[in-house]
């Protein structure tokens, strides 16, 4: 006697309405997913996602909130103790030896004019773009000199983005938060047939030297804008300075990233606001302090000996850091809070430039005890290291490097979009190596490698290591 055959078991909870609801529930979701995944859905949702996620991590974990403690906090403090000892008004200081450079001195210099406003011939704005202050900006000083280039042109070679060839070339710029000094200046030297160089401890009187002479000139400041979260915070950004005016007390520069930088606004509209701005003396000088007073010039070669002869002493870039430390130490003497907390860090900056490391780390030291020590947690600069990476330079070279690990986590946990810093991955690799830890530093570094395609000191690592 044959066994009937079982009859296929019925899903009773698939047919109840709740199952019913839950089905679809699931298949919309499944079929939102491929519409998501569609090219021209994930071009226009896929920012806005990210951007809300930003904003969630943002709120959840606020960057300024974030501290960084060095190692060995008693030593430290014993450090810090014998520093303040050392800045009490009964000591005089003793002055530093200043070198002086192999310059032929000028001759008594003739007086400047009242007003120097520079022709800008284009003006190239951030907009539409991320994080693009500095392709911007040197577009704009190039282009004064007869340069045809744009600010895509420059991004290209210093700011390719994400090594991923299915983003557009904005969308692989995103995560890029900043473009070094040095780059720009390379940029130039190599690709452009012009000159640049940058050096720190600039000065209000040597910036109108060089405006009356015809030379405009790219520096770097912090300020304080409004950000992904609504909430007023301290950034950097460049500023194309292309003149002066006695009468009204400030500098005249180009602003790449104005009010009405939005993806709707009328480029006209954004080009008469970011045209010729004027920034009062001691505003322009606050936010000139944040980045150690640097200064990038670009000129044609056959004026070299002219833009050397106005640099004077600043010509040489041991003597500018001298000076630069120089005001540091000064500012130290008379300044409070934030500005205190900027003193201290270009301190540690000016004997990183001088390859004086160990004097380096104890300054950065005592700028994050000042850091951690602000009374407004919401002006604590926590971009700072997002620009500017002398710490890690200091500790690294001081064999510090659980310090470079733990100091670049707490800076890639302060971007909201996940670690796209190829600066701090590169130093936090370069730590791990050193610790012995070669697996994790060969991931970082390609890390920063995919971030930065054109990100050289990366690159050679990578070959050096011989990581798979």
């Amino acid at each position: 006697m044959s066994t009937p055959s079982p009859r296929p078991t019925r899903c009773r909870w698939c047919s109840s309405p709740r199952g019913r609801v839950w089905i679809g529930l699931l298949a919309l979701a499944a079929l939102a997913l491929l519409l998501y995944h569609l090219p021209p859905v994930h071009a226009r949702l896929a920012w806005r996602l990210e951007d809300g996620y930003a904003r969630l991590k943002a709120w959840l974990h606020p960057p300024e909130e974030a501290v960084f403690v060095p190692e060995m906090q008693q030593q430290l403090q014993r450090m810090v103790t014998q520093t303040l000892l050392a800045l009490t008004p009964t000591v005089t200081p003793t002055p530093r030896p200043t070198p002086l450079p192999n310059v032929t001195p000028t001759a008594t210099p003739t007086p400047l004019p009242e007003r120097v406003a520079l022709n800008v011939p284009r003006y190239f704005s951030q907009c539409n773009r991320w994080n693009y202050c500095g392709p911007a900006n040197l577009a704009m000083a190039l282009n004064f000199w007869g340069w045809s280039g744009d600010r895509d042109d420059v991004a290209r070679a210093i700011k390719p983005g994400e090594n991923d060839p299915s983003k557009s070339f904005i969308d692989r710029g995103k995560t890029d938060l900043n473009v070094m000094p040095y780059e720009m200046v390379d940029f130039v030297n190599e690709q452009t047939g012009f000159r640049a160089l940058f050096r720190y401890g600039g000065e209000v009187t040597l910036l109108k030297h060089l405006l009356a002479n015809g030379f405009p000139v790219i520096i770097e400041k912090g300020y304080y804008q409004r950000d992904s979260r609504g909430r007023i915070s301290w950034m950097g950004h460049y500023a194309f300075v292309t003149g002066y005016d006695e009468e009204q007390g400030g500098f005249l520069w180009q602003d790449a990233y104005p009010n009405h930088c939005q993806d709707s606004a009328d480029p006209r509209l954004v080009e008469k606001q970011g045209r010729d701005n004027l920034s009062p003396y001691a505003d322009f000088v606050a936010g000139w302090r944040g980045f150690n007073y640097l200064f990038l010039i670009v000129y044609p070669p056959e004026r070299e000996a002219e833009v050397l002869a106005l640099l004077g002493p600043w010509a040489e870039t041991r003597w500018a850091a001298e000076h630069a430390l120089q005001i540091a130490e000064g500012e130290i003497q008379t300044l409070t809070d934030l500005d205190l907390f900027f003193a201290w860090f270009n301190k540690g900056t000016s004997h990183v430039q001088l390859l004086e490391y160990a004097d380096a780390a104890a300054a950065y030291d005592y700028a994050f005890q000042l850091y951690a020590a602000l009374p407004d947690e919401a002006r604590r600069p926590y971009r700072m290291l997002w620009y500017q990476t002398g710490p890690y330079w200091a500790y690294y070279y001081t064999g510090r490097y659980q310090d470079v690990v733990r100091l670049a986590d707490v800076t890639l946990e302060s971007v909201a979009y996940g670690p796209t810093l190829e600066e701090s991955l590169y130093w936090k690799a370069m730590a791990q190596y050193a610790l012995g830890q070669t697996g994790e530093a060969c991931a970082n570094m390609r890390r920063a490698v995919y971030l930065n395609q054109n990100f050289a000191a990366g690159l050679s690592m990578i070959q050096t290591w011989g990581c798979p």
